[in-house]
């Protein structure tokens, strides 16, 4: 069994080695410092666990969006340009031009190897907050993994969002067998959450209840307000904590689905 291997760079940044494909996701590679936006500020707080010298080639980026820094920092741009692929939402990719290609969600690509060896990358919706957020947050999008052959499973890479009708619907569609979970329960604009809190991580292993959860998007940066211990003690709590998969940065770690 080819067994995928997740490798925790920071915050939302992961490498992934599936089926034979080398995928990052969210690329940050910044050290520690503060980024002002618009109406807020964000200060990252920890270095890389590895460097862009240590990832090494990519076969494709996956950005779930470019405009907040904790997800593309300044040194993550800077390796988009030599990534041979970038998928993100649709006007990311305008914005940010080059190799990025826009997806929208449901739509699909393929990734192909000399060999003949191919991925599937299907675009997932993503709600970057409460209803309602959509014209402060701007477009997200997460990423469903499949291959032809389903003995590793698809793997499911949420990007930053919320519980809501949309991973619902993506939990209907797709029977993941992995799904990378960016939690961390982000808090800037008020008294509300950006990304998955425990209760929509909980939510979201219920309704991929074949899936082992690997929690990232909770370490790194001040706004981040929940982190891979609170996720753990609250799965411990409701008797499922064996399907949470914290892994320690830096440290290439094989996950094996569930069955």
């Amino acid at each position: 069994m080819n067994t995928p291997r997740f490798t925790l760079i920071g915050g939302p940044t992961v490498l992934i080695e599936y089926s034979g494909f080398r995928l990052l996701t969210d690329p940050t590679f910044d050290e520690p410092g503060d980024y002002k936006l618009p109406h807020v500020t964000l200060t990252k707080t920890t270095r890389p666990a590895l460097s862009l010298a240590d990832i090494g080639p990519v076969d494709a980026v996956l950005l779930s969006h470019d405009q907040h820094a904790d997800n593309l920092d300044n040194a993550g741009r800077e390796f988009l340009g030599k990534a041979p692929r970038v998928f993100t939402t649709a006007v990311g990719a305008k914005r940010l031009g080059g190799s990025a290609e826009g997806l929208r969600p449901w739509q699909s690509a393929t990734l192909t190897k000399p060999d003949g060896r191919s991925i599937e990358i299907t675009a997932a919706p993503a709600r970057h907050g409460p209803a309602g957020i959509e014209p402060l947050a701007g477009d997200v999008i997460g990423f469903m993994l499949s291959v032809k052959n389903r003995e590793t499973g698809p793997v499911y890479v949420t990007g930053d969002t919320v519980w809501y009708d949309g991973v619902a619907e993506v939990a209907r569609r797709f029977r993941a067998g992995i799904v990378v979970l960016f939690a961390g329960s982000a808090q800037t604009r008020g008294p509300f959450h950006l990304t998955m809190d425990t209760n929509d991580a909980i939510e979201t292993a219920q309704a991929f209840p074949d899936a082992v959860i690997v929690p990232v998007h909770t370490d790194g940066w001040a706004h981040f307000k929940q982190s891979g211990d609170d996720l753990q003690k609250a799965f411990n709590a409701l008797g499922f904590g064996a399907r949470l998969r914290l892994l320690q940065p830096g440290v290439a770690t094989p996950v094996a689905p569930l069955h």
